[in-house]
């Protein structure tokens, strides 16, 4: 911070974000901040804890993943509008726009609906652009596309729709034989994209064979749905190349695609079936050639803001694998996509909690800047019966588990009025407005390393025999 500028001028930005945001909510929309516990209880929101021993034997708090929690109950206390500019926890691996501590804006609206959420926030997203960034022609209201829509065009729930290069699905123009040889299914759907990336075909050849040479390409050679199909297009060749489609598809594909000569055509397999987590190989394909052709001067680097908003995710997803995604430690083999407080979105979709509830949608949105997931929020359940079903029925979380949200049901049967809210990023949010390719370089102290280590001051560190005894924990090789 002492030798770079640039560093210091980040971190006043982010002051000036931050008081603006707050000042915006409270003269604008009529906020009020309140602050929420920092030592809270451990709760299957999802993710995974950062857990706080105490001298009691066996007792422990846990740092807050969200305010969550605290705010719902607000809700049903008389508080009509909630805001904090909140501190939150995950135990979770590193990455350019995640640390294990993070600042969120969270806010939170009782007698309200996602779309009076929406509404505030492109307001306030609006005046902050214009008063930090002095962008004044964002759009009236951002554009929508739903998560379905988002996964078959772009591969991607948090979409950077500068890009261009738009999925379609062609399986059905296709011939057999080359369908056969681009995965291991035996009918499944194929995607097919085009990226532009030179005049020249020879130039675009270069590239391609160097991008699949490069350890960038491996996660899509070794594909389990199978490598991808690529071809330049070039007029010079037998059907431009696409020899391998047949007269008939090549021809479909050339009038579909709008194809010119250096234009790469990528074929992709994926299994049939719905669309689940928060990409596709051809997505993030899609993502990692525009940023080779990028960084080669092929493609001139995409500039500018595209909001979006991302709606009609599925409520529920089936579980994953992942420590650290543990979701709510149900037996269904089923997790809430985001947290099991978010609502279903039409009365159908509660019918769908009976019948079949993956097929629930859920009525939640995610404010998409870039190809970066700014935030995410939903109406939540303010019914205690509904609530515990889900818990209960759905997601088959034990006794206990339902047990460690006993003091949120009990709070719905006395009586929530029906609220909706948001949290966006703030780490991300100053990080996109200043272009910044990591959340590290808006921080004022980050954490690094894949154990989220604090180099300056040397944290985490080994705990001693005295601290271990205090609060009752051995070590265990």
């Amino acid at each position: 911070i002492r030798h770079d500028k640039t560093i210091r001028d980040a971190l006043r930005f982010r002051s000036k974000a931050a008081r603006f945001i707050r000042d915006h909510l409270a003269d604008q929309h009529g906020f009020e901040e309140f602050e929420t516990p920092m030592l809270f209880k451990s709760t299957p929101e999802g993710a995974r804890e950062f857990l706080v021993p105490t001298r009691d034997p066996g007792m422990a708090y846990a740092l807050p993943q969200s305010p969550q929690q605290y705010k719902q109950i607000l809700m049903a206390s008389g508080i009509p509008r909630y805001m904090q500019i909140a501190r939150c926890f995950r135990d979770e691996d590193l990455r350019a726009d995640r640390q294990p501590e993070f600042t969120q804006v969270d806010l939170e609206m009782a007698f309200a609906s996602g779309e009076d959420v929406m509404r505030t926030i492109e307001d306030t997203v609006k005046a902050l652009w214009e008063a930090l960034l002095d962008v004044k022609n964002l759009p009236a209201a951002f554009p929508r596309m739903t998560y379905e829509e988002a996964m078959s065009k772009y591969g991607s729930d948090k979409p950077d729709i500068r890009l261009g290069s738009e999925i379609r699905r062609i399986e059905y123009m296709l011939p057999q034989d080359l369908i056969m040889k681009l995965g291991p299914h035996t009918n499944p759907y194929i995607d097919v994209m085009k990226i532009p990336i030179s005049e020249d075909a020879g130039e675009t050849r270069k590239f391609i064979t160097e991008f699949m040479d490069s350890p960038e390409a491996q996660p899509f050679i070794q594909n389990p749905d199978g490598q991808p199909g690529i071809f330049p297009f070039d007029t010079r060749r037998p059907l431009q190349g696409l020899h391998p489609f047949g007269f008939e598809a090549a021809e479909q594909v050339e009038e579909m695609l709008d194809l010119e000569d250096g234009d790469l055509v990528i074929l992709q397999a994926r299994q049939r079936g719905p669309f689940t987590g928060g990409s596709t190989p051809l997505g993030n394909l899609r993502l990692a050639l525009h940023k080779a052709a990028v960084k080669q001067n092929l493609l001139p680097k995409p500039t500018g803001f595209e909001f979006l908003w991302i709606t009609d995710f599925p409520l529920f997803s089936p579980s994953s694998d992942s420590d650290a995604e543990p979701g709510q430690g149900g037996t269904a083999g089923l997790s809430s996509t985001h947290h099991p407080f978010t609502a279903p979105k039409t009365p159908a979709d509660v019918d769908c909690l009976l019948t079949d509830p993956l097929a629930a949608k859920a009525d939640h949105y995610d404010l998409v800047l870039n190809g970066v997931e700014l935030g995410g929020g939903s109406r939540r359940i303010h019914s205690a019966a509904m609530q515990e079903y889900i818990m209960q029925n759905i997601l088959q979380m034990s006794p206990a588990r339902i047990g460690d949200f006993a003091h949120l049901l009990e709070v719905l049967r006395a009586g929530c009025p029906p609220h909706a809210g948001i949290a966006l990023g703030f780490d991300r949010l100053v990080a996109v407005m200043l272009g910044r390719e990591s959340v590290r370089d808006v921080i004022a102290f980050p954490k690094s390393g894949r154990k989220g280590e604090d180099l300056l001051v040397g944290s985490p560190t080994q705990m001693t025999g005295d601290q271990l005894r205090t609060y009752h924990l051995r070590l265990e090789q």
